[in-house]
């Protein structure tokens, strides 16, 4: 089971490292992992994406409290969320597939950033389906580089349902 942990840190030096050497001790992976200030500048935003049962994130969520750089820790439930994640891709542009390659980046509400004689640079972002469904249609015309983000996200409001 997938879950998604909001952890609010201090925004010093160290404090990522410290929070994803916790998953290392005790051998969780963690799927996905962004950090960014919030609109306070000493603190910051993890979200990270775990697998693991209840058990695993009531445990982990003990443990980074005992970190003294967490502020807070908030599971949100995976599927009440939104969630978002940037992709730039380069895949090969011969101008004969290019129409083609231009209706899937429209398909995605995606953009091209960049167009060389026999390439494009692609931007998508979206939740996670978005983005792999893009990378799987655009696999065949050969994705030459690659780069994502990690996954952010925020709860719905409860009173907004």
């Amino acid at each position: 089971m997938k879950h998604i942990l909001s952890i609010y840190v201090k925004n010093e030096p160290g404090v990522m490292s410290s929070v994803s050497g916790l998953f290392t001790r005790r051998a969780f992976n963690i799927d996905s992992i962004a950090v960014g200030t919030t609109q306070d500048p000493l603190v910051s935003s993890m979200t990270i994406v775990m697998k693991g049962d209840d058990d695993d994130l009531r445990r982990f969520q003990g443990q980074l409290l005992k970190l003294a750089d967490v502020l807070e820790v908030r599971t949100l439930p995976y599927h009440g969320s939104v969630t978002r994640e940037l992709m730039l891709v380069r895949v090969a542009a011969p101008v004969e597939r290019r129409a083609e390659i231009i209706a899937i980046v429209d398909a995605y509400e995606g953009k091209v950033v960049e167009l060389t004689e026999d390439s494009m640079l692609i931007e998508v972002n979206g939740n996670n389906r978005r983005i792999t469904g893009a990378i799987g249609l655009l696999e065949k015309h050969g994705i030459q580089e690659m780069a994502r983000t990690g996954q952010i996200a925020l709860g719905f409001k409860a009173d907004d349902h």
